[in-house]
């Protein structure tokens, strides 16, 4: 088994909690070779389009990556990673964080040198991006709440030039 990979305790725990495969054309790809290929694609940061054979077409991965993060899978999976995690409760002191992450302009959909106005003008197209201006551009903020010993406990991503204690 390699590092990046799920082991046999790790995928009992998630396996009752993914969708059941698809009806349509064809045979859905195993969920536990999905899942090691988006976690070796996760940890080494490399290209999809360099995800290794084994784990399936790069493309597959990469849309269910899309797909489960968009129906609230990962959601689930990370609480039942928090409930089953050694048993013990959870530690209440809490840490908080965040950090800046600048949008490339065509990510953003700012204008660029004499192209249309931007897609960022209309308000349906920040809906879900959490892309705000900030004094360094375009941005947006990654908020991390942790328990005591370093448990996920909150995501959230804001606006750039949000700020951090109202969240």
């Amino acid at each position: 088994m390699r590092r990046s990979e799920l082991t046999d305790e790790a995928w009992a725990v998630i396996a009752p909690l993914l969708p059941e495969p698809g009806s349509g054309r064809g045979r859905w790809r195993d969920h536990r070779q999905v899942i090691n290929g988006i976690l070796w694609k996760l940890r080494t940061g490399a290209p999809w389009r360099d995800l290794p054979e084994r784990y399936g077409p790069w493309k597959t991965c990469h849309e269910r990556l899309r797909r489960w993060t968009a129906d609230g899978t990962w959601d689930r999976i990370l609480a039942a990673a928090q409930v089953h995690d050694d048993g013990t409760p959870v530690q209440w002191k809490i840490s908080v964080d965040s950090s800046i992450v600048r949008a490339h302009q065509h990510a953003a959909g700012a204008r660029k040198k004499g192209g249309s106005p931007a897609s960022l003008a209309t308000p349906d197209a920040q809906d879900g991006e959490a892309i705000g201006r900030s004094c360094g551009g375009l941005s947006t903020k990654i908020h991390l709440a942790v328990e005591g010993r370093g448990r996920p406990l909150s995501i959230l991503l804001t606006p750039g030039q949000a700020g951090d204690n109202p969240q």
